[in-house]
């Protein structure tokens, strides 16, 4: 079969941004920033440039067009478009989520827990985002008396959400119409109040706890709590017992909790344990006692449990041990068990531990996967909801029964197009990194493609925020596979698989850990012979855009080509301002650069600042104009930059989606056209492109 060869078109001219003379001065050091103005939204030129770039990378993939609609096509077809989700109890009323054929949102039911009942429709998405570009729901939380159903909708992709509330039983909508919200409600228990939380409309923080009297103008709204500390955000929500609203305060390193009897809500809250600075906890409550998940004395976090009535730390007793080769990252409290989640050597696995009886894990057969308690769990219940994946099962839902040990399968995601679980291996190896740590890597590949210097493999990476890769299942990822493309997960530090101080190794002034990891891990794949530095690639999205940033001017030439989506790549301008949505509440994760300290680390690694004149491997950025934490203006300044030093010919692109931000367009499918785009860009540099 004929393969179709990348080739610059001598008539595709690459868009040259203007530049406009701009210094920055912080702590004696000038920073010459010509790509500055990009930041100005409303100004026609910025529009003109993205739309520019745009039509650019259109017009270099303009052959591989019929190929890409091919390619999307080929994903979408993988998808049931009639399908339904295992249906779950709660509060006397069964609830699924359907979607129908050709449609791109859910349509919410529920049904009466009686043997006669049918289901009945509760919100059909598709109807509410006709008249949007793009459209996305939230929360969606019914009342206690079974009638009122809140959720949040987004038409901007800002994650700013109006809260809007239906009445179930005559299908009309209440008058009360709050924007600005955050996108999460918890009721009172008398049905009379919702208590939400506000959003910063500049800053993007959650800050305000307010309560809303059903029926009643929302200018009479109280509010109940302010976070008035700019490095902390809030939130609220019922507890899974219902005793009790709680309200929460979080930062980095430190949190905080109140609580309030849900009957009574006018009431005033009271503090659980104040914060203190490194001090992480979280709380459930189950019958006297609050239990407190916390790193207090326990880096690796462990489960302690207090009386209702005494709550602050010196009462706190312990219940779960700290262990040095295990991270507990979540625990789930019903009336009969506690389940904890625990990381150990990269993998999940969940902890019973029943009130009465003896404690046990749950059995799991393959080596790598991802194993997670379910949402919508009731309080009352003699059954676990988990779900369950890897890189070749597709996501699946079980009941597992408490007192048998047995697996009930409720759901396996069916993937069309004959797809067969043999037909691909996994593999999970240890990559030994320059300063002799070990990083694991999960790897998938078709059985049929063989390892070897002419393979691409395509290497994916985040390590931030303690957020852990986990070894998933995706459809999509199949038209690589298919193709010849081994896929891998490099589970470097900044993540928590390997425990707490894997994130701790990769933050603050650790953080070139992180990029360092990734370009050993690239590294040890050549080396054990999986693939070759021609046929390399690198991926990662957000803060996983940075670690390609990073890594393209640490070591650029051991990649063939990468994709960074939505990357966060201006560090030290965008930390320094905290006018930004999100930055003060980033300064644990990254450091306060208002501090020189901090300052110059930022600034050796921030990807803008350290564009040289040198060759660069083939690139693709992506963004959204609307994305409310990587303003856009962060991979439009650094292509423009890249642009003007770089010395190669390799391809540069830059693609933004006009109506989108963050998490990319809405809708099942519509968002399958950017991985269509992405994978387009990645089999054309690999010529896995048929003609």
């Amino acid at each position: 079969m004929k393969r179709m060869k990348i080739k610059n078109s001598n008539k595709a001219k690459a868009p040259i941004a203007k530049k406009i003379p701009a210094t920055l001065e912080k702590h004696e050091d000038k920073r010459e920033d010509p790509y500055y103005w990009l930041r100005e939204r409303e100004n026609p030129a910025v529009s003109e440039y993205l739309n520019a770039e745009n039509a650019y990378t259109e017009t270099i993939l303009k052959e591989a067009e019929t190929f890409q609609h091919h390619l999307f096509e080929e994903m979408k077809g993988r998808i049931k478009q009639k399908d339904a989700s295992a249906p779950y109890r709660d509060n006397g009323y069964y609830y699924q989520t359907r979607f129908d054929e050709g449609t791109e949102y859910a349509i919410y039911y529920r049904k009466a827990d009686e043997a006669e009942a049918e289901y009945k429709e509760l919100l059909n998405i598709n109807k509410l985002a006709e008249a949007h570009a793009y459209y996305d729901e939230s929360s969606l939380e019914v009342s206690p008396n079974n009638q009122l159903l809140a959720f949040g909708e987004d038409t901007v992709s800002r994650r700013i959400y109006t809260l809007r509330i239906k009445n179930i039983e005559t299908g009309t909508f209440l008058e009360d119409v709050i924007p600005g919200t955050t996108g999460s409600y918890a009721w009172s228990a008398d049905n009379q109040y919702i208590f939400y939380t506000l959003r910063d409309p500049e800053t993007l923080r959650a800050y305000q706890i307010m309560r809303h009297k059903i029926g009643t103008s929302p200018e009479a709204d109280v509010s109940v709590f302010e976070e008035t500390d700019t490095t902390f955000s809030t939130f609220v929500y019922n507890s899974k017992s219902k005793k009790y609203l709680v309200i929460g305060s979080y930062q980095t390193i430190s949190q905080e909790y109140r609580v309030l009897e849900a009957d009574n809500p006018t009431g005033t809250f009271s503090l659980i344990q104040p914060r203190e600075r490194h001090l992480e906890y979280s709380i459930a409550h189950y019958g006297e006692h609050f239990y407190i998940l916390t790193n207090w004395e326990a880096r690796n976090f462990r489960l302690l449990k207090t009386p209702e009535t005494a709550t602050s730390k010196e009462n706190w007793e312990e219940v779960v041990p700290h262990r040095e080769d295990v991270l507990i990252e979540d625990v789930d409290v019903f009336k009969d068990f506690v389940v904890l989640s625990e990381r150990y050597r990269g993998l999940t696995r969940l902890w019973i531990r029943p009130h009465q009886g003896e404690a046990y894990y749950v059995p799991f057969k393959e080596d790598a996967y991802l194993a997670y308690t379910a949402h919508h769990q009731e309080f009352h219940t003699p059954t676990l909801r988990l779900g369950y994946q890897s890189m070749t099962t597709p996501p699946s839902v079980f009941n597992f029964d408490l007192k048998s040990r047995e697996f009930t399968l409720l759901k396996e995601q069916e993937i069309l197009g004959g797809f067969d679980s043999d037909h691909y291996q996994t593999e999970r190896i240890m990559a030994t990194v320059r300063d002799g740590v070990q990083v694991p890597i999960s790897i998938v590949y078709h059985k049929d493609t063989p390892k070897g210097p002419e393979t691409p493999l395509l290497l994916y990476g985040y390590g931030s925020y303690g957020n852990s890769m986990e070894p998933y299942f995706s459809s999509a990822r199949l038209s690589l596979l298919n193709r010849g493309f081994i896929f891998a997960i490099a589970h470097i530090r900044g993540g928590e698989e390997m425990g707490r101080y894997w994130y701790e190794d990769g933050k603050l002034l650790k953080k070139k850990n992180t990029f360092y990891d990734f370009i050993d891990c690239g590294k040890y794949l050549i080396e054990q012979g999986y693939t070759s530095s021609d046929q390399l690639f690198g991926m990662g999205g957000s803060a996983g855009g940075l670690l390609v940033g990073a890594v393209m001017n640490m070591e650029p030439s051991i990649w063939r080509g990468m994709v960074a989506a939505v990357p966060f790549v201006d560090v030290v301008t965008t930390m320094l301002d905290d006018t930004i949505p999100l930055t003060t509440f980033e300064y644990d994760e990254w450091g306060n650069p208002n501090e020189p300290e901090y300052y110059h680390y930022m600034k050796s690694y921030s990807p803008y600042d350290n564009v040289e004149a040198k060759d660069y491997p083939a690139l693709m950025v992506t963004t959204g104009l609307h994305d409310s934490q990587v303003q856009y203006w962060e991979p439009a300044k650094w292509v423009a930059r890249l642009r003007e030093l770089k010395t190669d010919d390799n391809l540069l692109l830059l693609h933004t989606n006009m109506d989108a931000g963050h998490g990319g367009a809405s809708g099942r499918f519509q968002r399958l056209k950017e991985v269509a785009l992405e994978y387009t860009f990645l089999l054309f540099l690999a010529e896995k492109i048929e003609n």
